[in-house]
């Protein structure tokens, strides 16, 4: 992972080399020679897509000019790094942050996610409101017909039974180590808040349409107070998406190759006329 960039320039070695740094331990052995397994470790995870979609924005130089930008979850991290809202190294620390925090989030809390094919983002909303006994929330809008629900694992069950009466076509267990963007990740946003408030951020570039409220955003205080609530907020994407093409942005650019052109799926399920592109 990232190994070709590492090999294509003298720049991408020295990122490469101060995320290390920064990390206080080689990420990119693991990237370059890890197993799935290695890489799928939520310290290593999270640090290691940022760091590899980070430099390839940085490497595209002055032909990277978006006249937006927007990432899913993690990826905001990058965004607002692209963006010129947080600087390479403040938002390397803020990843690797985050992750533990999750990781430990997660050990004190166990909780599960589920995707959910084939039913309205209402029907799901209201069959996780109407869930009382057990945590069960909606966590990521990715498109019409897909969306993923977090949890307890007893809140996950009961609504697979009930999406799964109300018509749902699939609702499939993820295998994720924990609850993500749902109300079990508290403990790791109260972790995350001071040292997101402790970090210096600046006006983006451009605007940032963030996770929690699917808006453009260019100040630097109400982007920094939406990236704390994230972590237990649900991930908008539909709604990005669809408030960048209101907004007159037609077409959009994955950065990373650690997504193998995830987002721009989501895209095209969302509006089959978008332009996508890679990075």
């Amino acid at each position: 992972m990232g190994k070709d960039l590492y090999e294509q320039s003298a720049e991408a070695r020295q990122l490469f080399e101060q995320a290390n740094d920064i990390l206080g331990w080689r990420i990119t052995d693991v990237m370059f020679n890890g197993s799935k397994e290695d890489l799928t470790q939520t310290n290593v995870t999270q640090p290691a897509l940022y760091v590899e979609s980070i430099i390839r924005a940085l490497l595209a130089g002055a032909a990277f000019q978006p006249a937006a930008v927007a990432g899913h979850s993690l990826g905001e991290f990058t965004a607002l790094a692209a963006a010129g809202a947080l600087s390479f190294e403040d938002a390397l620390r803020l990843v690797n942050q985050r992750a533990y925090a999750m990781q430990k989030a997660c050990e004190q809390t166990p909780g599960t996610m589920a995707a959910v094919l084939g039913l309205e983002d209402a029907v799901v909303v209201d069959i996780c409101a109407g869930i009382t006994e057990e945590i069960v929330v909606p966590a990521n809008f990715n498109s019409p017909g897909q969306l993923v629900i977090s949890g307890t694992a007893k809140g996950v069950a009961l609504a697979q039974e009930r999406l799964a009466q109300a018509g749902a076509k699939r609702v499939v267990l993820l295998p994720v180590g924990g609850a993500f963007h749902s109300p079990l990740m508290q403990p790791a946003q109260d972790e995350l808040e001071q040292a997101i408030r402790n970090t210096p951020f600046s006006a983006p570039r451009c605007p940032v349409y963030q996770n929690v409220n699917a808006r453009p955003e260019t100040d630097p205080e109400t982007i920094r107070q939406n990236l704390v609530a994230q972590l237990t907020a649900p991930v908008r994407w539909t709604q990005t998406i669809e408030n960048m093409l209101a907004d007159g942005i037609h077409t959009f650019v994955e950065v990373g190759g650690g997504s193998a052109g995830v987002l721009r799926g989501l895209i095209r399920r969302i509006n089959k006329e978008a332009i996508t592109d890679a990075l």
